[in-house]
């Protein structure tokens, strides 16, 4: 066992962008070489909102199938999905006895739910004490994160000081790793915007399957300064650009910067598009050649081994708080 234990997950609806990719994915693959890495589809919180159960399945192998193509090795991390692991929900649960309900009316999602007046499910309203069940049940020291979910680390941190205090240290206290460019990326085609998993901005998403002609055809269209020639505004949409190539070139966002100055932006978006289509082109081509049996043989493999940690954590909590065991 590595001395640091990671944990992450991706919600397996919608589809898997290239923010997904560079913020998230692409760092999965250095993280598994120095931490015990613990990657997970968290399909409970999937259904905080309705699903449709064929899409849900779908999405759950899809996302698995990326995990691998991308590189993620089966042999170095833990590759499993949420709800082969009851200790997950069970957990869940416990942690809602112990958190405010003050402290969950003031999460990011569940506070925009009501300021558009969408219809909020408890699934809703509690999946924060999930994500915290799914961090702490493995003993977790990192959590790689963008800036829109240091909410949850900071809850996740607060309800294990608050049981640690109230029934002795079972814990460990999660820190996050906060990626600095490709962490947040904003949509193309609405640079105010999240670049989103849902169908609801189909422009200004490049998804991480979309073939190269769709590639093209999105860039081609993404929105830029009303300048001709590149030209670096920070508070433009040209920096969500620039940070797009500068992670999938492995490069860093000044050297892009210098590269394309006094170019046109049809120049830069034809490079652009090309340095995508080359990042994504050996993962789209690995998942194309993976076999669904395969992959399923290696979330049963993960279905066996995350127990293994979780479950010793879960009876820990139980035997700390009073459960009576058989």
């Amino acid at each position: 066992m590595k001395s640091q234990v990671l944990f992450s997950g991706i919600k397996p609806s919608g589809s898997l962008h290239i923010g997904n990719y560079l913020g998230a994915i692409k760092q999965f693959l250095k993280f598994q070489e120095n931490h015990d890495a613990f990657f997970c589809i968290v399909d409970l919180h999937a259904i905080t909102v309705p699903q449709e159960p064929e899409d849900l399945r779908k999405k759950t192998l899809e996302v698995a199938k990326i995990y691998l193509a991308a590189g993620l090795d089966p042999q170095k991390s833990t590759i499993f999905i949420q709800s082969h692991v009851p200790a997950h929900a069970e957990l869940g649960w416990i942690l809602n006895t112990l958190t405010p309900m003050g402290e969950l009316q003031r999460m990011t999602q569940y506070k925009d739910a009501v300021a558009k007046a969408k219809p909020a499910l408890a699934g809703l309203f509690n999946y924060p004490t999930l994500m915290a069940a799914d961090i702490l049940l493995y003993r977790t020291n990192k959590v790689p994160v963008g800036n829109d979910q240091l909410q949850h680390i900071e809850l996740a941190r607060s309800i294990a000081e608050r049981f640690n205090n109230k029934y002795g240290e079972v814990f460990v206290i999660p820190e996050p790793i906060l990626q600095k460019e490709g962490s947040r990326i904003m949509s193309i085609a609405h640079p105010d915007q999240k670049m989103s998993k849902s169908e609801d901005d189909p422009r200004g998403t490049i998804g991480i399957l979309d073939s190269p002609a769709e590639i093209r055809e999105k860039i081609k269209s993404a929105v830029t300064d009303s300048a001709k020639n590149f030209d670096f505004d920070p508070k433009g949409p040209v920096p969500n650009l620039i940070n797009i190539y500068a992670g999938a070139a492995d490069i860093a966002a000044s050297e892009v910067e210098i590269q394309f100055k006094g170019k046109t932006y049809a120049e830069f978006k034809d490079s652009l598009a090309e340095v995508t289509i080359k990042a994504l082109e050996p993962l789209q081509d690995r998942y194309r050649k993976l076999d669904d049996r395969d992959v399923l043989k290696i979330l049963h493999n993960g279905k066996e081994q995350a127990p293994l940690v979780a479950n010793k954590t879960l009876a820990e909590v139980k035997e700390k708080m009073g459960f009576l065991t058989p």
